[in-house]
């Protein structure tokens, strides 16, 4: 271990470190806290925020802004019947039309009524002020509320168009990060409880946890208030998950082997510093690890994977910070009696090594090769779904249970255009508007082509676009792509908006993918001092997120019946469960080959297996239960990135960590740690033990 970390773990652990320690954390808390509540005021919640950077559908969106001081954002209102219209519906919209006028933005109109071709429904769009999605949400509930009030028997009413969309996913995002941050909470807390069993240890990293939260939220709004960081709801909602999972993990690792060290010192002082200097190195090339994986979505051109990436680093870094900091000196100041019942005492035995994990090390080393063939069956049967995916959400998809404002969407395309609620919008200069109306119009999947008004300087024309086919649909699609080779201008709008989407997935899949996988190889073979293991453990990795990705999908193809899934799940995915579930493999083998330099690779392998099985266990549990979460929540995209994630995460707790890695190790022998000196299979201290326990060492092998 490097002097400085040995000199960084003697500081929480210290008589006199602890208290610094504690008050350092509390100034901080109560001097930057009132800051974490502002986290909403940074968030950037526009279009862009989930669009690739430079995409000409992010371009149109910026160009937008010069049309008008006060952005416009459209709702559609939809009356339908199952039969002709009657003149009380005509009627209807005709009053409804005026109310109208009274919620749209200052200084515009209401669109007369129009009919559909089979006569069964009216379309009204009225123009609503765009500057805050609050001010949206709050308008489209007053269009819902006059639509609503005294409609005729038989006559449907709903709100759609991109101003409803907007305003039912901000109603989503609203009470997101609450929803979130209590639900993991209550997860972790039980499983603290079911894990210890006790009633107060439990209460130690939940409260280290807590700091970090705090602090994570007060960095984040730092960086996004002075730094430009972009933040969006959706990396907000991920980060109070992430830092409650990883940093519980982290927690787990580390209060296991302070409770080893103390029955071996008298003074709880000693026993922490021991415990971090031994599980110190695991826990934060664990934490490297992670964030620096996160990191790498830095490089994704998409501003929401880039958000969650960057905004997950901070979690990351505060969580690891705690938990090497204020959770040692907490468990410190509090002295043995916060693990009462089972309070460990100096010089007594410690609890035999549970016989299940035993049993289970036992039996892979029995016949290693059987083990990690039959491992790879498993994982490869379940990788084959993975590649039957169905990429890609259409609008109707992005909610669990569908808002009025996808309903309203169903019901325009099917009595009207499929675009006539959210057409294609082109940006051309003035002098070329007539040329590119006329090359609009004679484009394959454009059903008629509008001006829609010019700039204040008349330089830029705006033509509304109206598509055959959905916004979501490939003929949009195309369309739109046609467009963008026919027409000298700008195309934007929702379907050019997916079709980027769909481009800079497939490149980001290629550059972030490699670029993780580099990253994690590195702090393998720095921390093991190894090529070998390293090149092994991520090969298992490798193989866990396909057998996940794999496993989700037939959920959601035969459980949650998704018409898809989401173009950003499997680069989010991919970088998730590569950082996090290298965790695990992390923590093993770096207690593995501690045990390795001491009695030799076989029973170094198998003693690190059933001496970390247990808190491995306890911790892929609680960061599979807090992804888990997402499961309920209402956005789709989000539910299919807790699946993946939980499912990887168990995939690799009881399968790839507990099975494959092992039997891989034990196959190859000593080899698996070439080039480095344990590939000598030559222990460093001296006859073997049973039991591997801190008792037979010194501080010295530390």
């Amino acid at each position: 271990m490097p002097a400085w970390l040995k000199q960084a773990a003697a500081v929480p652990g210290g008589r006199r470190g602890k208290w610094l320690v504690l008050a350092v954390w509390l100034v901080a808390v109560m001097a930057l806290g009132a800051l974490a509540g502002k986290l909403g005021e940074v968030q950037d919640t526009s279009a862009n925020a989930f669009l690739p950077r430079g995409a000409e559908s992010a371009q149109v969106n910026t160009e937008l802004e010069k049309f008008r001081t006060d952005e416009l954002m459209p709702a559609v209102v939809v009356y339908s019947t199952d039969g002709a219209l009657g003149a009380d519906a005509k009627a209807k919209a005709e009053a409804d039309r005026a109310a109208f006028a009274k919620v749209a933005a200052k200084g515009e109109q209401v669109s007369p009524a129009v009919a559909s071709e089979d006569g069964k429904a009216l379309m009204v769009v009225v123009p609503l002020p765009g500057e805050e999605q609050s001010v949206i949400a709050d308008k489209t509930a007053e269009l819902r509320d006059i639509a609503d009030a005294n409609a005729p028997p038989g006559l449907d009413t709903q709100v759609g168009g991109p101003a409803a969309s907007m305003a039912d996913a901000f109603t989503v995002f609203e009470t997101l990060d609450g929803t979130l941050m209590m639900a993991t909470g209550l997860i972790v807390v039980l499983l603290l409880l079911l894990t210890y069993r006790s009633p107060v240890l439990w209460l130690f990293p939940a409260l280290a946890v807590g700091f970090a939260a705090v602090l994570t939220q007060v960095g984040t709004y730092l960086f996004a208030k002075y730094a430009g960081l972009q933040v969006d709801p959706q990396s907000s909602g991920v980060l109070m998950v992430l830092v409650f999972g990883v940093g519980t993990d982290y927690a787990l690792l580390l209060i296991a082997r302070y409770r080893e060290e103390l029955h071996v010192h008298q003074d709880k002082h000693v026993a922490m510093q021991a415990a971090l200097r031994r599980s110190g190195p695991a826990i934060l090339a664990s934490a490297g690890t992670v964030a620096v994986g996160l990191a790498c979505l830095g490089f994704a051109t998409i501003n929401s994977s880039r958000s969650m990436g960057l905004v997950g680093v901070i979690g990351i870094v505060f969580g690891f910070l705690a938990m090497v900091t204020i959770l040692p000196a907490l468990l410190v100041i509090a002295g043995r009696w916060v693990f009462w019942p089972l309070v460990p005492k100096h010089g007594a035995p410690q609890r035999a090594t549970r016989p299940l994990w035993r049993r289970v090390g036992d039996s892979v080393a029995a016949k290693p090769r059987r083990s990690w063939i039959a491992s790879l069956a498993v994982t490869g049967a379940l990788a084959l779904s993975a590649f039957g995916l169905d990429m890609g959400l259409s609008q109707n998809d992005w909610f669990q249970t569908k808002p009025e404002s996808v309903v309203a969407q169903e019901k325009l395309s099917a009595h009207f255009p499929s675009g006539a609620a959210d057409p294609a919008t082109i940006v051309v200069k003035t002098a070329g508007a007539a040329e590119a109306t006329r090359a609009a119009e004679g484009t394959e999947g454009v059903v008629k082509v509008e001006n829609a008004g010019t700039t204040p300087d008349g330089e830029l024309t705006r033509l509304s676009a109206v598509l055959a086919g959905s916004p979501d649909s490939q003929e949009a699609k195309d369309a739109v792509k046609a467009l963008r080779g026919s027409v000298d201008g700008l195309v934007g709008g929702t379907a050019a908006q997916t079709v980027d989407k769909e481009t800079a997935t497939a490149r980001d899949l290629k550059v972030v993918v490699p670029l993780v996988l580099l990253v994690v190889l590195l702090v393998l073979i720095w921390l093991l001092r190894s090529l070998v293991a390293p090149l092994v453990l991520l090969g298992t990795v490798v193989v866990s997120y396909f057998a996940a990705l794999g496993a989700a999908n037939l959920v959601f193809e035969n459980l949650m019946d998704y018409s898809g899934v989401d173009w950003t799940i499997p680069l989010l995915g991919f970088v998730f469960l590569v950082a996090l579930g290298v965790d695990y493999n992390i923590f093993l083998m770096h207690r593995a080959k501690e045990e390795a330099a001491l009695h030799g690779h076989a029973k170094g392998v198998i003693t690190g297996l059933t001496s970390t099985g247990g808190v491995i266990t306890s911790a892929g549990l609680v960061l599979a239960a807090t992804f888990a979460v997402f499961a309920a929540l209402p956005l789709v995209s989000m539910a299919q990135m807790g699946f993946v994630v939980c499912i990887g995460v168990l995939i690799d707790t009881f399968l790839v960590r507990t099975v494959l890695v092992p039997a891989l190790a034990l196959d190859i022998g000593p080899r698996f740690w070439a080039p480095g000196p344990l590939s000598k299979d030559r222990p460093a201290g001296g006859p073997a033990s049973t039991t591997g326990s801190p008792e037979e060492r010194t501080l010295e092998n530390a």
